[in-house]
């Protein structure tokens, strides 16, 4: 069944701008208090990309998995690494030459160390090997969600989640997300984001998990069916009533939130898939969606260098200079998506093909009786 996702998708573009005011909330605060608590917690939309990917990735390969075993992983990694690598190892690049300028004039480069490169160029940097964040630092899940592609197989060949009936399933999700509270409370961590780099791996995995048992939920659920649609709603509003008011915590509450948003916006998307009424369905905000990925990686560093070129306050900019930045990244979103994501997507096309074409053709054997001899 084609179901049409395209809140999922706008809502992504919203998470990756909320992403961007929290790593520009220092630089402003001119913004009234009511607003900047909520920047101030915006690190969480990261948690929403983990789940939501998750989410994305099991209704977009599951069904090659369960029908042609391991032979679907080399398509598989050929279309993620083509979806992220290319405007990855750009910007990286890009981050080389900046760092090459700041040591060259004499400034403070240690923040760009050289022996933690090879790290980042096979996005292995956030796997437990570095003490800190260096480089470009909101590529860390990056590099976490790149461990969670190579788990995914696992996931769909290796355990039941394709037999799991919907109450396992949400005993499932459950579990994952007792486990990661669980093992960040025993490490003395009271929020999400807290140490990322001995963290970031373990949340990201478990909320990945969470992604792919939701999807399988929604996937034997009906869509028209309210009572599911309620129960949800449900579920988002008491969470976020009980974290509001400080029973639960960030930690405990935050993931399950984040799924019963998920598991709404999927089922209004399908609902309303072919009206403009719901704004999530809008273009404008669903392309905000689409170029999320490059606003997402290149946002910390053009700050970086939009403060050392045109702000003489870092600590305080105007709100009319912010609004040049902001206008500059969604340029900038747009010039990277439409000139490195998509060329990269395309390049990847022909062994694509062949790979796809090869599977189809072990299935056809499979289904005509042949033996493999290959």
């Amino acid at each position: 069944m084609n179901r049409q996702l395209t809140s999922l998708t706008s809502a992504r573009g919203i998470a990756a701008w909320l992403v961007v005011a929290y790593h520009l909330r220092a630089s402003t605060p001119w913004v009234p208090a009511p607003i900047m608590a909520v920047l101030h917690k915006s690190y969480l939309a990261v948690d929403f990309f983990f789940l939501l990917s998750g989410f994305v990735i099991y209704l977009s390969a599951h069904k090659a998995f369960e029908r042609d075993g391991p032979r679907a992983l080399p398509a598989f990694l050929v279309r993620r690494i083509a979806r992220i690598y290319p405007l990855y190892i750009v910007i990286l690049l890009a981050t080389v030459l900046f760092a090459a300028a700041i040591h060259a004039v004499g400034g403070d480069a240690t923040s760009y160390p050289l022996g933690e490169l090879p790290l980042h160029m096979t996005m292995m940097q956030n796997w437990g090997f570095t003490p800190r964040l260096s480089w470009n630092h909101p590529a860390w899940s990056i590099s976490t969600e790149f461990a969670a592609y190579l788990l995914f197989p696992l996931i769909v060949l290796a355990s039941p989640i394709a037999r799991l009936n919907r109450t396992a399933l949400l005993a499932g999700m459950m579990c994952v997300l007792a486990l990661l509270a669980g093992v960040l409370q025993v490490g003395g961590q009271t929020g999400l984001g807290q140490d990322v780099t001995h963290s970031g791996l373990i949340r990201c995995l478990c909320e990945f998990i969470c992604g792919n048992l939701l999807c399988a939920f929604y996937l034997r659920s009906d869509p028209g069916d309210g009572r599911l649609l309620v129960a949800s709603l449900f579920g988002l509003v008491t969470g976020a009533l009980l974290w509001a008011v400080g029973v639960g915590g960030e930690i405990a509450l935050f993931p399950a939130i984040t799924a019963c948003l998920i598991l709404t916006l999927a089922l209004l998307s399908q609902r309303w898939a072919m009206t403009r009424v719901w704004p999530l369905h809008w273009r404008p905000i669903v392309y905000l969606g689409e170029i999320s990925y490059a606003t997402y990686l290149a946002h910390f560093m053009l700050f970086i260098l939009f403060k050392i070129l045109l702000v003489d306050d870092a600590a305080n900019i105007a709100p009319g200079m912010i609004a040049l930045f902001l206008c500059g990244l969604l340029l900038l979103s747009i010039i990277l998506h439409e000139g490195i994501e998509k060329p990269g997507r395309r390049l990847a096309q022909p062994l694509l093909a062949r790979l796809v074409n090869g599977e189809n053709r072990h299935a056809l054997m499979r289904e005509n009786g042949a033996t493999d001899g290959s």
